[in-house]
């Protein structure tokens, strides 16, 4: 049973796709969410190793973000019963599965800096 008909076989956009690529783009939109994602694909972390992995990001921004991932189900907050309380972030199985689309988004934006940055020179 074949799950996505090969895009030469389709005639037009299926309306799943239009609403399943909508409801992407609703869950990550905004300026901070792929490069926090981003710094959790590689380990969990402190709000502030966090905040020293994304340049110009301010406390209160970073913590909004981390709220609207978790309540979107892309990043889990575990909380430790230490003294103090420790609290760390890591992305869910659900994220872990964006490894690929990272991937593919940081190899087309060293390219497209590369080839725009050569040009202008």
């Amino acid at each position: 049973m074949k799950l996505k008909p090969s895009l030469k076989d389709v005639k037009s956009c299926p309306m799943q796709y239009v609403l399943a690529i909508n409801d992407t783009l609703n869950v990550f939109n905004g300026k901070w969410k792929m490069p926090i994602i981003g710094s959790l694909l590689f380990d969990k972390k402190r709000f502030t190793e966090i905040q020293r992995n994304i340049p110009n990001i301010t406390p209160r921004m970073l913590s909004k973000e981390l709220k609207d991932l978790e309540a979107n189900g892309v990043v889990r907050r575990v909380v430790y019963d230490s003294i103090p309380v420790s609290v760390e972030y890591e992305l869910t199985e659900s994220a872990l599965l964006l490894s690929d689309v990272v991937d593919k988004m940081l190899e087309w934006g060293l390219q497209h800096r590369k080839s725009t940055f050569n040009s202008k020179r």
